[in-house]
C-alpha cells in the first residue's frame, strides 16, 4: 500500500486486567461479577498452543480461548505503549476501540450488576488510557436497562473525553422506542457519536448460556464433525442470514423511530458485522413504500366483513396508499448514506457494493487482536480488497470518514 494512506480502523478491543472487574466491582456484586483465568495445558494438537483462557460470568461460564498475541508472538498484557507497537506494525494510524471479553457482563437484565461493570470499565480506561487518546478511541460502554442512569453516564464519560458510545446489538428498549430520547439528547449534547457492537446484549443472568455461548458451543460441536450437507446448510444459513438480522435491525428501527431525522449531527457506527447485505438492506427499506407504478391506483384489497354496511370496512385498504405513507423528508437509504457506517474486515462485496450503499457507509475494521481478524496481515489483505479502487473512495473507507468523526483528520502524532 502507498505510505500516504491514513488508516483508522473501526474494530479493536482493548484487552482489559484479568483481575479488573474482580478487584474493583462493589464487594457485595463481586461473587457474580466477571473474571478470566489464564491457564496452561498440553496443546490439545501436536505443536499447538498452551496458553489459554477461560470466563467466568453469568451466561458465558465456561467461555475458552486461546490467550491473544502481540505482534512479536508475545502473550498481549493489554498495555496501551504495546497496543501502539503493534498498531505500528500493522500500518494502523488510529483505532476505534471497544471492550473485550468484559463485552459479555456489560449489557445483561440485572442493571446493578451491568452499570457496575460499565463504570468500573470506563474508569478504568479513563485512567490508562487518556494519555492514548491521540491514537486511540475508545467507546464507552452504556447499559439500557436504566435510563437515567444512562444518560447520566453519558454525560460522565463525554465530560472525560470519550467521543463514541457503545449501546448493545440487542436492546432491552427497542430503537424506535421514544423512551430512548434522552440517550440520543445525551450523546448529541456531548459531541459524541453511537456504535454497536456484534454479541451485545440479551444476556439473563438467570439462565446458565447467553446466546452468543449457545451459539459457539454449536459452532464447536459442529466443527470436530466430519461436514455433511446438514452442516453445511447451517452454517450457511447462520452466517449469511440469521447473523445479518440483528445489524438490519438496528439500522431499520433507528431509521423508522425518527432517529437520525431528529438527530442529524448524530452518527451511528454497526461494528464487526461486515457489510455485504448492506446494499440489499438500503434497496428494500426504500421499495418497502413503493408498491409500483402499477396500473390502477384505486386497487383495493382487505377483508370484507358481511356483517358492515358497505361504507364502513374497516379491513379494506387502497395498496397503493402505501407510497404517501413514509413520514419522514429522506428516503430510507439517504439516512443509511449521511448517518450510517457499518466496519467491514474481509468482505470484497461490501466493497464492490460501494456506490449503491454509499462510500461513507462502510469503513474498515481489523478486529485487533482477535483471531478471526485480519492483524498482522492487514496490509496484505488492505492491498488484495482495495485494488482498482479510486484513491478518494480508498481513502474515505479505509480512515478518512471515521478519521472525521472521531476527530482523526490527518497524520496522528507518533
Amino acid at each position: 500500500m502507498p505510505q500516504h494512506d491514513f488508516i483508522v480502523s473501526a474494530d479493536g478491543h482493548i484487552v482489559e486486567p484479568t483481575d479488573l472487574f474482580r478487584t474493583r466491582l462493589p464487594k457485595h456484586l463481586r461473587d457474580r461479577g466477571f473474571w478470566e483465568e489464564d491457564f496452561e495445558i498440553e496443546p490439545l494438537v501436536e505443536g499447538g498452543v498452551r496458553d489459554f483462557a477461560r470466563v467466568r460470568t453469568p451466561g458465558f461460564e465456561g467461555w475458552t480461548v486461546s490467550r491473544y498475541r502481540h505482534f512479536d508472538g508475545t502473550a498481549h498484557t493489554g498495555e496501551p505503549e504495546r497496543m501502539l507497537d503493534d498498531m505500528d506494525h500493522d500500518g494502523i494510524d488510529a483505532q476505534l476501540m471497544h471492550p473485550n471479553r468484559s463485552l459479555f457482563a456489560l449489557y445483561s437484565d440485572d442493571h446493578e450488576l451491568s452499570i457496575a461493570h460499565a463504570r468500573v470499565y470506563n474508569d478504568y480506561v479513563i485512567e490508562r488510557y487518556t494519555p492514548y487518546f491521540g491514537r486511540i478511541a475508545p467507546t464507552a460502554p452504556i447499559p439500557l436497562t436504566d435510563l437515567d442512569d444512562a444518560v447520566a453516564e453519558i454525560e460522565r464519560v463525554t465530560e472525560a473525553g470519550f467521543r463514541a458510545l457503545l449501546l448493545p446489538a440487542m436492546s432491552p428498549v427497542p430503537y424506535w422506542s421514544p423512551d430512548l430520547e434522552p440517550v440520543w439528547a445525551a450523546a448529541r449534547a456531548g459531541g459524541a457519536h453511537v456504535f454497536f457492537h456484534c454479541a451485545t446484549g440479551g444476556v439473563k443472568v438467570g439462565e446458565a448460556e447467553s446466546p452468543t455461548l449457545k451459539q459457539v458451543r454449536s459452532m464447536a460441536d459442529e466443527l470436530n464433525l466430519p461436514m455433511d450437507s446438514r452442516l453445511a446448510v447451517k452454517r450457511m444459513m447462520g452466517q449469511c442470514v440469521y447473523n445479518t438480522i440483528n445489524p438490519q435491525q438496528i439500522i431499520i428501527e433507528l431509521i423508522g423511530g425518527g432517529v437520525p431525522e431528529r438527530y442529524p449531527e448524530l452518527h451511528f457506527g454497526l461494528i464487526e458485522f461486515n457489510a455485504h447485505w448492506l446494499g440489499s438492506l438500503v434497496g428494500a427499506m426504500d421499495k418497502a413504500w413503493v408498491t409500483g407504478i402499477g396500473q390502477d391506483a384505486d386497487w383495493w384489497l382487505g377483508y370484507w366483513d358481511e356483517s358492515r354496511p358497505a361504507n364502513d370496512q374497516p379491513q379494506m385498504t387502497r395498496m397503493f396508499d402505501v407510497n404517501e405513507k413514509w413520514p419522514y423528508p429522506l428516503r430510507p437509504s439517504e439516512y443509511v448514506q449521511r448517518q450510517f457506517h457499518v466496519s467491514f474486515q474481509d468482505d470484497p462485496v461490501a466493497v464492490a457494493a460501494r456506490h449503491i450503499t454509499g462510500v461513507s457507509t462502510i469503513v474498515w475494521g481489523s478486529d485487533y487482536p482477535h483471531a478471526e481478524g485480519t492483524f498482522r496481515g492487514s496490509q496484505k489483505l488492505i492491498a488484495q480488497q482495495f485494488a482498482g479502487v479510486p484513491a478518494d473512495e480508498r481513502a474515505a473507507m479505509l480512515g478518512g470518514t471515521l478519521g472525521r468523526l472521531l476527530g482523526y483528520e490527518s497524520a496522528v502524532p507518533a
